[in-house]
């Protein structure tokens, strides 16, 4: 998977469908030629440099007035020779010189795969599934050895890059900015995407057109954030869902980042991800070495459906692992939306009795548990059961839990704490805050300092004591405020730079080190919803609780936009309570199930407080979802109609031997008299007949029938529903089987 022509210098990265290259420069820098569709292997592609003699350019060589770095599209560009746009890498020495000038030195090329030590990265299980080119790179002048990872997937349409510094010589070298991947496609005629919101409204799709100067999403809050997700895609203006070229970008980091596109003014484009240089500095001393985080490049001549594709293919069994990355997941239930604070064990014993008559599998008690907590303004770090309100403590509850013939799930927020609790009062100096300045809250809680090991220590101790002496089978790990006042005591004034980063390290370590001690634990990422949804995240926490916002209509634009990227297997989707606490709207408990069944399904509500006629309901959907779980988790998925272009949302989930699919359609609004509609289907046998079934609808068809002229919809509006069935109704949802019969 891996060519190298010698003679011209020329590296050829492919597999059957995707082809990557570059070569070395005659002044020893590496040039970037192609990435898209598989090349030949056997061609030469030298001819592909384009360079000519600019006006008003600046040149490397005396005498050359054709190589200028600012013309020539390059691998990892440095800045200072010559090359005015932003520079992937900046490194700083004691003279305070900024240049960097990379040489070539050699190359290795390696089956499988190798881990990034202490942080989140895919991997392989057979060394036949990949191959790994490192290209060695030498700053003589600073003794300064630069090596780039390039992993080449023999099934997957993708790629991951990454970066490793080491200092070779005597000198402290500071790093100033350190991309993870960099890239110079050679036009600019691309539309951008990215994933963009806020609280409640997280990964919206957000589509702008490239023109000259910078396009990016970022985040400075010492997490992914609510506002903007560690990824960013290309596509053709022609492209669609289902066909035209895509490309995407994806970072495997839960911290500050930046993805940015910029548009030269010869209209080439340059692509960067990784760690956000604002506010980075890492101390690089002599013999140390310094990785960057993991960047995932994907291409697809199928659209965006096929770029989704296949990352979520690689996520789901590349990056997540571990003992549930290819179970089924539970059916839970959290006790949040139904009693926030105010709970005695009793309480949750009838909670939990109901869920089990249900079918549900696993109680999730959320907040509240600990310490001195009835509020948020107290008990975080303190992570000892409240006596008052569980006599018997967690170990009793679960035990308890456990008899009903459930598993029993806790909630924890690890790296929080309230300065109204035993742990803070014991040790004011773990907080994070810069010495003579005042401390933001958020939540009345403030963040604890993880960039220290003996931090980390003191929160793991607490929870290895719980989750060894009780049944506990599931945490919610939350996360409910970003980091502000970025300083550690630890640390002197020339490490400042490197606090983000060693935080979302320690991070890190307490995953790893909690899955090491407990290797059947199921861990769901969660970041007051969905502030920390990322593919860092998913290497621990093979699910995470995509939004704080569980009303189902606007779950489908949030569960829409994070498909570009993540898998179903790891979206928290559940079943909530009406009036929705978020907005306020009462939408069928059939629409709510409908939106949540295409993911890691459960409830958000008092089950005691439904009537008899929903409680059937809800049994319904637990028993559904049981007999189509492993479809729903690792079947293909297929964005079908977008909530962001009207009134109308669809998606697919086909198994992946196209012998069924299930088909979501939800209508936002009602409408009286509107046309017929038909829905083309993705992921079929063209030559195979299906049955279709839905609550009203039933009828025979072939594939190709089903994908070309599409899925007939059972839409009552279209004309007067003339019975009481409650069709013509908003936030209507309906849920079609899609089964071969031949």
């Amino acid at each position: 998977m891996v060519i190298v022509n010698e003679r011209e210098k020329v590296f050829h990265l492919y597999n059957e469908r995707i082809s990557y290259l570059f070569y070395v420069m005659e002044s020893g820098q590496l040039g970037h030629l192609y990435f898209g569709k598989a090349l030949n292997p056997k061609g030469s592609y030298l001819h592909m440099v384009e360079k000519a003699h600019r006006p008003m350019s600046t040149y490397i060589n005396e005498g050359d007035l054709y190589t200028s770095y600012e013309h020539l599209r390059q691998e990892y560009p440095c800045y200072g020779t010559s090359d005015y746009r932003y520079p992937a890498l900046e490194v700083q020495g004691g003279d305070g010189s900024r240049l960097c000038k990379l040489e070539y030195q050699e190359y290795e090329i390696t089956k499988g795969k190798k881990p990034i030590p202490g942080l989140p990265a895919v991997y392989v299980e057979d060394d036949r599934e990949a191959s790994t080119l490192e290209i060695l790179m030498r700053d003589t002048w600073r003794n300064l050895d630069v090596i780039f990872s390039y992993t080449i997937f023999k099934e997957i349409d993708a790629i991951a890059r990454s970066v490793r510094f080491v200092n070779c010589g005597q000198e402290v070298l500071m790093i100033n900015r350190a991309m993870s991947m960099s890239v110079d496609m050679p036009d600019a005629d691309y539309e951008s995407i990215q994933l963009s919101g806020s609280w409640s409204r997280e990964r919206h799709v957000k589509v702008r057109s490239l023109e000259p100067g910078i396009t990016a999403v970022s985040s400075l809050r010492g997490n992914s954030s609510h506002q903007h997700n560690p990824f960013l895609a290309l596509k053709r203006k022609d492209t669609t869902e289902c066909s035209g070229d895509a490309y995407g970008f994806s970072l495997v980091y839960s911290g500050n980042f930046l993805a940015q596109a910029e548009v030269d003014n010869y209209n080439v484009l340059r692509v960067m991800l990784g760690i956000n240089p604002f506010g980075f500095q890492w101390k690089l001393g002599p013999g140390e070495e310094f990785a960057t985080p993991e960047a995932v490049m994907v291409y697809s001549k199928d659209g965006l459906n096929g770029m989704s594709l296949q990352f979520h293919r690689l996520y789901r069994s590349r990056l997540a692992r571990g003992y549930w990355r290819d179970r089924e997941r539970p059916v839970l239930i959290n006790n949040w939306e139904a009693t926030q604070f105010n709970y005695v064990e009793a309480d949750l014993l009838r909670f939990a009795g109901k869920a089990k008559e249900c079918g549900i599998e696993l109680v999730v008690l959320d907040d509240g548990w600990f310490g001195a907590r009835n509020n948020d303004k107290s008990g975080l770090g303190d992570w000892k059961a409240n006596r008052e309100k569980l006599p018997d403590g967690i170990e009793g509850l679960s035990e308890k839990i456990e008899a009903l013939g459930m598993k029993f799930g806790l909630w924890f927020e690890p790296e929080m704490v309230n300065k109204d609790s035993d742990f803070f009062r014991n040790h004011p100096d773990y907080m994070i805050q810069t010495p003579g300045r005042s401390a933001s809250h958020g939540r009345n809680q403030f963040v604890l300092d993880f960039s220290r090991k003996e931090v980390v220590d003191a929160v793991y101790e607490q929870m290895y004591d719980l989750l060894s002496n009780a049944k506990i089978s599931y945490i919610k790990w939350d996360m409910n405020r970003s980091v502000s006042e970025c300083y550690s005591s630890a640390y002197p004034a020339d490490r400042q730079g490197e606090i983000f980063h060693r935080y979302i390290l320690g991070v890190y370590d307490l995953h790893e080190r909690l899955l090491q001690a407990f290797p059947r634990l199921l861990i769901e990422s969660c970041a007051s919803g969905g502030g920390r949804f990322d593919a860092g995240m998913l290497y621990y926490a093979p699910q995470g609780w995509v939004s704080d916002d569980s009303d189902a209509i606007e779950r489908l634009k949030i569960q829409y936009g994070t498909s570009f990227v993540y898998p179903l297997s790891c979206m928290g989707a559940h079943v909530s309570a009406c009036p929705n606490e978020q907005v306020g709207r009462n939408t069928p408990i059939e629409t709510r199930g409908n939106v949540a069944l295409t993911g890691a399904f459960g409830y958000e509500l008092d089950l005691n407080q439904l009537n008899c006629k929903e409680i059937e309901i809800v049994k319904r959907q637990v028993e559904f979802y049981k007999s189509h779980r492993n479809m729903i988790a690792f079947g293909d998925f297929y964005r079908l109609q977008s909530p962001f272009e009207g009134n109308f949302a669809a998606w697919e989930i086909v198994r992946p031997d196209a012998d069924m699919a299930i088909v979501t359609v939800t209508r936002v609004l009602s409408e009286i008299n509107g046309p017929y509609r038909r829905l083309p289907l993705c992921g079929l046998s063209k030559s195979r007949k299906y049955h279709v079934k839905s609550k009203y609808l039933s009828y025979d068809a072939y594939g190709d029938e089903l994908m070309q002229y599409g899925m007939m919809l059972e839409d009552r509006s279209s004309g007067q529903a003339m019975d009481d069935s409650g069709c013509c109704q908003d936030f209507l949802s309906v849920l079609y089987e899609v089964t071969a019969i031949e």
